[in-house]
């Protein structure tokens, strides 16, 4: 897409002089502060506002003011240069390099492309497999780390049998690095809106109640009305979600909430609330009648995975009728397997209804007559706490909160 093409060329130096042209509100004081010449910085401004197709300052004799659209990138520009500014204070308060001044710049993070090394290094640990992912050469990755490395006056990554493994520093750098980088990959799409047209790509982290119903009918909400957004869903567990919500990699989590009060990064966002049910085979032996718990003692079991608090809802609900939480003959999450698995034999699965929606109106499955208490739990939008989402985020926030509440709309 031409927005993330424009944000690939986007170069961290020139937001730094955009914030700082702000700030100071005429180039030569702006220089002054960065401690370049004006020509410099003129020229910075001159190519940011090339690569983003728009005047981003007024000029005026008495000095630069922001345009309509310079207003709308500034807030991502100052976002993304105080998530790198943080990185030299987290160093120096593990105490990875206390020869640093506080109050320097750390220029050496200035540079997208050496971000989006360092960034593809953590994950892949590998540098041929980096410099074929980014198509570059292996020395380019290797003088890009030296950089990093020299900056942060530490060593962020370690040679081993299994490739180069992130150091402590590395893994404490990394979530700023990828929030920073996020941050500027949004500004086209930013500017996009400010015309009318959204745009840009949407990542998901879809937990498994979701997937079925909500967010296939959400999305295609989404896309109908805004044909150039593209919608990246991700299926994994809710603790490598959650990660990558917090670095900024997800724009949101789509599924059961999580409430913990001492959590104070996340933000919950309940759309409506249900309780388990049990499913079954409509020719199962035990559907169509009122159950009793002693109906259910010789039942095979599909349950949630252990620890999910699906499981922990399910465990609870059997200690309050005082019976023995019951023994899986199988564990998981996925639904496909759970269909599967409910429609060709005897077993019965604790589940929401909306994960198994379509085969319950059509009956193929059937709930069995049993209550299971306290198994009510929000489902929801998690977010990241003060982030600023892009408008292809936003789309979809409404899009889903429609398809939660129908009548509403």
């Amino acid at each position: 897409m031409q927005a993330q093409e424009d944000a690939n060329h986007i170069k961290i130096m020139q937001l730094r002089s955009l914030c700082m042209i702000a700030e100071r509100g005429t180039v030569s004081d702006a220089a002054e502060d960065l401690f370049r010449t004006q020509s410099a910085v003129t020229r910075s401004i001159r190519d940011l506002e090339h690569t983003l197709a728009t005047p981003l300052f007024e000029r005026h004799a008495s000095g630069m003011l922001l345009t309509e659209n310079g207003k709308c990138v500034l807030p991502r520009a100052q976002r993304a240069l105080q998530e790198l500014k943080q990185i030299p204070a987290l160093l120096a308060r593990f105490k990875l390099r206390e020869s640093m001044r506080d109050d320097a710049e750390p220029i050496w993070l200035f540079n997208v492309r050496r971000l989006q090394i360092f960034l593809r290094l953590f994950h892949l640990q590998h540098t041929q497999s980096v410099a074929s992912s980014l198509s570059i050469s292996q020395p380019a990755v290797s003088a890009a780390l030296k950089v990093l490395e020299k900056g942060a006056n530490v060593v962020l990554f370690q040679r081993s049998p299994r490739g180069m493994q992130p150091t402590a520093a590395a893994r404490e750098m990394a979530p700023h690095i990828s929030r920073a980088l996020n941050e500027i990959r949004h500004i086209p799409e930013d500017l996009a809106a400010q015309q009318g047209v959204l745009q840009g790509t949407v990542h998901i982290g879809a937990l498994p109640l979701c997937r079925s119903v909500l967010l296939p009918r959400a999305i295609t909400r989404l896309v109908t009305a805004h044909p150039a957004i593209k919608v990246v869903t991700n299926e994994s567990a809710f603790s490598t979600l959650i990660t990558e919500l917090r670095a900024g990699d997800l724009d949101l989590i789509v599924g059961a909430l999580r409430h913990d009060s001492n959590v104070t990064d996340i933000d919950n966002r309940p759309l409506f609330s249900e309780e388990l049910v049990l499913l079954a085979r409509p020719q199962h032996p035990l559907a169509g009648r009122t159950l009793s718990a002693a109906d259910l003692a010789d039942t095979q079991w599909i349950l949630p995975r252990e620890n999910s608090p699906a499981r922990h809802l399910l465990e609870h609900a059997f200690a309050t009728l005082d019976i023995p939480a019951p023994k899986p003959v199988v564990e998981s999450g996925d639904l496909a397997i759970v269909r599967g698995l409910l429609m060709d034999s005897d077993m019965v699965a604790a589940v929401s209804w909306h994960q198994l929606e379509y085969e319950l109106k059509s009956g193929a499955l059937q709930p069995l007559s049993f209550t299971l208490p306290d198994t009510r739990r929000d489902i929801g939008i998690t977010l990241r706490a003060g982030a600023l989402h892009s408008p292809a985020t936003l789309a979809l926030i409404e899009c889903i909160s429609a398809e939660a509440h129908p009548s509403a709309t």
